[in-house]
């Protein structure tokens, strides 16, 4: 009993920081429960603090996020923060948009560290970030992505040693015309 209350709240936390993720993504997935497997979990009642390590892989519906460790936080006043760290950190999500051919575009990418933050709307993904949406990448040291907007900031090192890279794909690929992501 005292099992599942706490597998609840987990559960209750995790859904309520991972639902707003990327707002492009299957709107399908969000009705979807999340699932967590990891090596360890731990909760901690009086900071409703949830940390999840050891290959922790998050699953909802299509949306599958690998990482070394995974911490979720809720504060009083309901901000929510989750932190995913590993080498790297790596997600994959169909999106809604659809291909020629009828199936789901998908994007994918991988980053050291990426947080969610809900009360401010945004991802941000740091160390070595990288995100494909059907051939279109960003890389960076950082992107920064509002979900809100759906605006994003990518910015280098400052070192020079990993500066901001962008590749769009052209309107068209083999002869036929792309629907622009």
């Amino acid at each position: 009993m005292i099992r599942n209350k706490l597998k609840n709240k987990i559960f209750f936390y995790l859904i309520c920081c991972l639902s707003f993720t990327v707002t492009m993504a299957a709107e399908a997935d969000r009705l979807l429960p999340v699932e967590i497997e990891s090596d360890t979990a731990s909760f901690a009642k009086s900071n409703r603090h949830t940390e999840f390590s050891g290959s922790v892989m998050v699953t909802q519906g299509s949306l599958k996020i690998s990482a070394d460790k995974v911490v979720a936080e809720r504060y009083d006043d309901g901000t929510q923060f989750i932190t995913a760290t590993g080498k790297p950190v790596r997600f994959q999500q169909n999106l809604d948009d659809l291909k020629e051919d009828g199936t789901p575009q998908v994007i994918k990418g991988h980053a050291e560290k990426v947080t969610f933050d809900h009360a401010q709307n945004t991802i941000v993904m740091s160390g070595n970030a990288f995100i494909d949406r059907e051939g279109d990448t960003v890389s960076g040291a950082t992107i920064r992505y509002n979900t809100k907007t759906s605006v994003y900031s990518v910015n280098s090192d400052g070192k020079g040693k990993k500066r901001v890279s962008v590749i769009l794909q052209p309107s068209t690929v083999n002869g036929s015309s792309r629907k622009n992501p």
